[in-house]
């Protein structure tokens, strides 16, 4: 039995966690914190919780942690992770970060993007993006796993076969991604205020959205590891859609020759065919059909000389918390699919 850890337990990612890990059969909640100054109930912060878990929050305190939990999902703010991290890596707590600030290798580019310096480039340095289905080898002995995002994991799940096997142009990539307003997170937002996004559909984060250099890093790291040495680079266009959780991505690319749809779901089958949340299916998917699962869904078509990917999948869990999960069974020894299925 593992004791764990979750600071920052008051948003939507903690309240999945906490409901995937209370019925993990080898992880037990042992302590929650939260910033908020009546350290609240979790059944008070998530009613969903009442009768599941009986826990208070506390404020953060390291040697706390560490006293009382081996493993840490940090579910904070970007930024509040990294102050927090080294801490927690120095008293011997392995860390799992929900938040995007171990994702970037180079702490010039994560300044450049996120508009403030790195604090932690030792943390950087040891790191290990936490996508199981790309890095399923590095993940057991990790001591900091960059938990990816969800939109990024959309993305580079979609695209992973066909940079990997060099199928398409690295150059031009579309991708045009729609996402639920849970994934701006609980904090109150006027363009998440009900009636600013109900029943409205907008792009925003247009040619500077946070996460393309993360899909062109991971994509870059594909394409060299089979062989190939140009950059990955993306046009990334993010959207929100007035529903409550899901992300739908449709990926346009150029290939590099002839392109038949049978050949390339065979290519993206075989490439899965161990990765037990990954579904290449024949029907164009949809978010129900991710719902609520650590499934990613995927399909690809040919459409007047392009190749068209279709991805979906639960932000809170496949991309979020569930992929978490996925990296704590690895780190400590359980089936990927523990309390995930």
């Amino acid at each position: 039995m593992t004791d764990v850890a979750i600071v920052g337990a008051s948003g939507y990612t903690a309240r999945e966690l906490i409901q995937l890990l209370v019925r993990h059969p080898g992880a037990r909640v042992r302590m929650a914190t939260s910033r908020q100054d009546e350290a609240p109930r979790l059944d008070t912060l998530h009613p969903s919780l009442t009768g599941r878990i009986d826990l208070a929050c506390e404020p953060f305190d390291p040697d706390r942690v560490a006293s009382a939990a081996s493993v840490a999902f940090l579910a904070l703010p970007h930024g509040a992770s990294m102050a927090a991290t080294p801490g927690l890596r120095a008293r011997g707590v392995r860390v799992i970060d929900l938040s995007a600030d171990y994702r970037l290798n180079d702490p010039r580019v994560y300044a450049d993007w996120y508009d403030h310096e790195h604090t932690d480039p030792a943390g950087l340095e040891e790191a290990v993006y936490g996508l199981p289905e790309l890095y399923r080898e590095a993940i057991p002995p990790a001591g900091l796993i960059a938990n990816p995002g969800c939109y990024t994991s959309t993305a580079i799940l979609a695209l992973a076969p066909l940079v990997a096997r060099d199928v398409i142009e690295r150059s031009g990539i579309i991708i045009d991604a729609k996402s639920g307003v849970s994934g701006a997170g609980r904090s109150p937002k006027l363009t998440t205020h009900y009636p600013e996004c109900n029943e409205s559909l907008s792009a925003y984060g247009v040619g500077r959205h946070r996460h393309t250099p993360e899909i062109e890093q991971v994509l870059g790291d594909i394409g060299r590891s089979s062989g190939g040495g140009e950059p990955v680079e993306v046009i990334f266009t993010p959207h929100l859609v007035p529903m409550d959780r899901g992300i739908l991505a449709t990926i346009y690319a150029e290939p590099k020759g002839p392109a038949s749809e049978h050949d390339l779901m065979d290519l993206y089958r075989s490439y899965y065919e161990d990765s037990p949340f990954v579904r290449v299916v024949g029907r164009l998917p949809a978010t129900k059909d991710s719902a609520f699962s650590n499934f990613c869904d995927l399909t690809v078509r040919v459409v007047r000389g392009r190749i068209l990917v279709i991805a979906c999948l639960d932000n809170l869990i496949k991309g979020a918390a569930g992929v978490a999960v996925q990296n704590f069974n690895l780190m400590t020894g359980h089936p990927e699919t523990t309390a995930l299925l």
